[in-house]
């Protein structure tokens, strides 16, 4: 049987999906089985041995969605191997600068210590102002945040595929 693997996300407005449907992609064109759903949809992790975990980051705090998959699946997730992306810096450069070299989202800073993921990237985000509601789009413009499309896909490419490197080692 392929290593079956779990892509659990958390998405606000669809961006960290469609990150976490990119990685499902390419671990399947790398031979293995992914499942790709939003945390808050995720019954049972029993069937996997390797869990990826995406999440949405807005000031400093992963989604819920996230945040609650890794609550709810702490015990079990330490016995897996887990990795970890988070996407939300949008502007341009490296999206682990504009962060200021916070990798873990400051409330899944206690759940990271008890699983340790072999893993955490930062990827950049897209702010569409569009779609931001009336508080959100006025911290926006309060701190001069970009707005746009920032995500860089052959950086996201080439992640998942180092992934799927040592998930079939």
């Amino acid at each position: 049987m392929a290593n079956k693997v779990l892509v659990a996300y958390g998405s606000k407005y669809g961006s960290t999906k469609q990150i976490a449907e990119k990685v499902g992609e390419v671990l399947k064109q790398e031979g293995l089985e992914a499942d790709v759903v939003s945390g808050d949809k995720v019954k049972d992790i029993s069937g996997y041995k390797d869990v990826i975990v995406g999440a949405a980051v807005y000031i400093g705090m992963a989604r819920k969605e996230v945040k609650g998959f890794l609550q709810k699946n702490e015990a079990a997730l330490k016995e897996k191997r887990v990795w970890f992306f988070y996407s939300g810096p949008s502007g341009k450069g490296d999206p682990v600068e504009l962060v200021k070299g916070a990798v873990i989202p400051q409330n899944l800073k206690q759940i990271f210590e008890v699983i340790k993921p072999k893993d955490t990237v930062v990827f950049h985000g897209n702010l569409d102002p569009q779609r931001m509601k009336g508080l959100e789009k006025w911290i926006v413009q309060r701190v001069g945040g970009d707005t746009g499309d920032f995500r860089d896909w052959d950086m996201i490419i080439a992640w998942a595929k180092k992934v799927a490197a040592e998930i079939k080692k």
